[in-house]
């Protein structure tokens, strides 16, 4: 999460760091994805449609965003450098040919969200090297990277340190790799597929030890240190500085410390505004199982600074007895929609003039945070050839129902009656930023349909709010998936046309990132068809080849970097 929204980050490079000798790798445990996520064996034909009878080795519908467990064994990627050198003059010959063609959409690949260590070096320095090397020679267009507030301003206000950042963006450069930057302002750790723990810097949780409030609240109590509430974003609470002030000298200090690279290298910044990296509240957090798929979350607005907000709200609405509290009746963490009163399909106080004064102004608040975020970004970065991005989590479980509760409490205010993403698009648009949304590669009919799930339709009207609004749309996997299917579906939603509701058009993603480098990307038939993958995305529209066919002539790129992964791929089969 980077980014997670839902913010969504899987199968990271976790293990042991190198051993101090230069020459000297030490073993690291890494975990193999079970066979249940491994694709079918390459059938050469040509499949024009794919129905559900045709799925390749689908995995179960387990969480929006969850991986399967992973075990307890991990080979490091390092021992793929030993083939580097010997594979780097074949693989200039692939970089040519990936860069020929190309009206299609470009892909980058999420790192490891421990790439950088506590330390500020660079984690298992050799297999980065070798694994960019890789996916350079894949085509892959560049990498994005997770910039954690709690690691550059970990110690003390406005003092950075961007050790392990530079060494990493130095050899993307060298490779001609393009880098998306996440302004991680979040913690790490306690959403799915957070797979190391980066809490937020130390001085801001001494002050959010000092005043509890400032963390986001439950009508319980419970409190949520993953990301500095909004209501307190223009009060100058983190040591004398507002939240938002803090995070506008974080992404200065950024483009001070990398102007060099800035439009160049580095192409993107996408700014975090929530848990997981996105612009939501922490309405359904994981860790300590509060929330469970498909549970509806619940409201984080019973901080005192939210509260104070809610009453001035309530009392220029001219319902001063609106404004002393959020829903009562809206259920725990892991109800459904009809355990709930005020998500009930008939009567829900979802749909009455309180619910929807309450819905406006929770959403709204959202939205005013996000804009005062960009405000700033876009006038940091402006004239440096760099695009900021937003991104939105994919809510899709319970979808189907009228009140869209998870959605609802997650603060995007969309019901069966109420657009709630045209006005984040419009927001975003007035900035120039980019909608990056999740679930990319998820297909309706995969979903438990008892929590009518719909992750297609989803898609499809965040593609509809961008088209109406002008946004560039962006996309992400929520799970590590390596099958045709997905990969067939990320194709297809990534060129999206749109055909319904008296409204038509194509809407073409900018990019799309996929997650994630690991060990099991680079498993012989996972990675055989990622490059495939690679290349027809980079083919677009254009290409009128079927997968297979496309797969036959990746083959060479395939045997070509064979010998940058070839021993990160033997030590996953011990």
């Amino acid at each position: 999460m980077a980014t997670s929204s839902i913010t969504h980050q899987l199968g990271s490079l976790a293990g042991t760091q190198l051993a101090a000798a230069a020459d000297a790798v030490e073993p690291v445990v890494v975990s193999a994805a079970p066979s249940l996520w491994k694709s079918a064996a390459p059938i050469l034909r040509c499949r024009i449609a794919a129905g559900p009878s045709e799925l390749d080795a689908l995995s179960p519908p387990l969480s929006p965003c969850r991986s399967p467990v992973l075990g307890s064994t991990r080979p490091d990627l390092s021992v793929a450098c030993q083939a580097l050198v010997a594979g780097r003059e074949a693989a200039a010959e692939v970089e040519v040919a990936a860069a020929e063609g190309g009206g299609g959409v470009p892909v980058f690949v999420m790192m490891p969200l421990d790439t950088v260590t506590a330390e500020h070096g660079v984690r298992r320095r050799k297999a980065v090297a070798a694994s960019l090397q890789a996916l350079k020679s894949a085509g892959v267009e560049g990498v994005m990277m997770d910039v954690w507030w709690g690691l550059v301003e970990g110690e003390s206000p406005g003092v950075y340190n961007w050790g392990g950042y530079s060494e990493v963006m130095e050899m993307a450069r060298k490779l001609g790799l393009k880098v998306q930057a996440v302004m991680s302002f979040h913690q790490c750790g306690g959403n799915v597929g957070d797979s190391c723990n980066i809490p937020l810097p130390k001085w801001v949780l001494e002050e959010m030890h000092k005043d509890p409030d400032l963390a986001y609240t439950d009508q319980w109590g419970r409190r949520n240190f993953e990301y500095v509430s909004l209501g307190c974003d223009t009060l100058p609470v983190l040591k004398g500085r507002t939240p938002v002030q803090c995070y506008a000298d974080f992404m200065r200090a950024f483009k001070d410390q990398f102007k060099h690279l800035l439009g160049d290298t580095i192409v993107e910044i996408q700014v975090g505004m929530g848990p997981a990296g996105e612009l939501r509240y922490p309405s359904y957090p994981e860790q300590d199982g509060t929330w469970k798929f498909p549970g509806i979350g619940a409201f984080q607005c019973y901080d005192k600074y939210m509260l104070s907000s809610l009453k001035a709200a309530a009392e220029a609405a001219g319902k001063p007895e609106w404004g002393s509290t959020g829903p009562t009746d809206a259920g725990h963490y892991n109800n459904w929609p009809e355990d709930a009163q005020f998500f009930r399909r008939e009567n829900g106080g979802w749909s009455s003039p309180y619910g929807e004064f309450f819905l406006e102004w929770y959403s709204q608040m959202l939205l005013n945070h996000g804009e005062r975020i960009l405000s700033f970004a876009e006038s940091i970065y402006q004239d440096t050839g760099v695009k900021i991005s937003v991104k939105i989590a994919g809510i899709h479980w319970h979808y189907g129902t009228r009140s869209h509760a998870p959605e609802l409490t997650a603060g995007y205010y969309n019901t069966r009656t109420h657009d709630g993403y045209i006005p984040i698009a419009q927001m975003l648009a007035r900035h120039g930023a980019i909608f990056n949304f999740t679930c990319i590669e998820m297909q309706d009919h995969e979903q438990p349909q008892d929590a009518q799930c719909a992750p297609e339709k989803l898609v499809r009207q965040v593609a509809l709010a961008t088209m109406e609004t002008g946004t560039l749309l962006a996309g992400e996997n929520a799970l590590p998936r390596y099958d045709e299917t997905a990969h067939e579906q990320i194709f297809n939603s990534s060129l999206q046309r749109i055909d319904g509701d008296g409204r038509q058009g194509e809407k073409q993603m900018c990019a799309f990132t996929y997650l994630r480098m690991n060990p099991d990307l680079f498993q012989p038939e996972n990675w055989r068809k990622f490059v495939g993958f690679v290349k027809r995305m980079k083919e677009g529209r254009e290409g009128k080849r079927c997968w297979e066919e496309v797969e036959r002539e990746a083959e060479h790129y395939v045997h070509v970097t064979r010998p940058l992964v070839q021993e990160a791929v033997v030590a996953l089969m011990h």
